[in-house]
């Protein structure tokens, strides 16, 4: 297990792109299985398609953006590591945050095939509570990251609380998606309702 560790160690300090955005993958997939099966217990009826969405985003998406994200943050001085961890918190989780949270349920719709209105509606409907709810556990999480973690690890540990965050992330998703034939039929039946007869 040691030399597992030692190997993913360097390979973060030889390729960092490459191995956070592998390792953004698997941990966005395992939090979709965990979402499913723990949170939504749907067993055998497990949503292998709801997976592969979120491990592509994970590595696909989400793993470039953080990855370059985290590198210009470290590239910022400060006159003093205080003023370092403030700073890198704020831009953090005031600039770059509110940026991904809609990043990630437009690109999620999408992915699903439906179309930038759909996007757009599920953006508006889960933006704001995902966003408060996502301070309350990162403001914290990006203290101590910023603080106390060696550079080349601030991306496993954003992405170790990240393993359950992204089974909430999935879960509201998964809510979102089911309600939005609801909402069609809804428009559906008050189009008919409109229709002169």
């Amino acid at each position: 297990m040691a030399g597992l560790l030692q190997a993913f160690n360097a390979s973060l300090i030889r390729r960092p792109l490459v191995t956070q955005c592998a390792t953004s993958a698997v941990l966005f997939g395992a939090g979709d299985v965990l979402a499913q099966q723990v949170f939504e217990k749907k067993g055998a009826d497990h949503d292998f398609m709801r997976t592969a969405r979120l491990s592509f985003y994970g590595g696909a998406i989400f793993g470039p953006v953080l990855t370059k994200w985290l590198q210009f943050l470290e590239r910022l001085k400060f006159s003093s590591p205080t003023k370092g961890v403030v700073y890198r918190v704020y831009l953090d989780q005031g600039v770059f945050t509110p940026m991904v949270v809609g990043m990630f349920f437009g690109s999620l719709t999408l992915l699903e095939g439906k179309t930038l209105r759909d996007a757009k509606e599920r953006i508006r409907e889960a933006y704001t509570p995902t966003l408060v709810r996502n301070w309350g556990v990162f403001i914290p999480t990006q203290i101590v990251n910023f603080a106390v973690v060696p550079p080349h690890l601030r991306f496993v540990t954003v992405g170790v609380v990240s393993l359950f965050w992204n089974a909430y992330l999935s879960s509201v998703n998964a809510q979102k998606q089911l309600e939005a034939p609801d909402v069609e039929a809804d428009a559906g039946t008050d189009e008919k309702k409109l229709a002169p007869a």
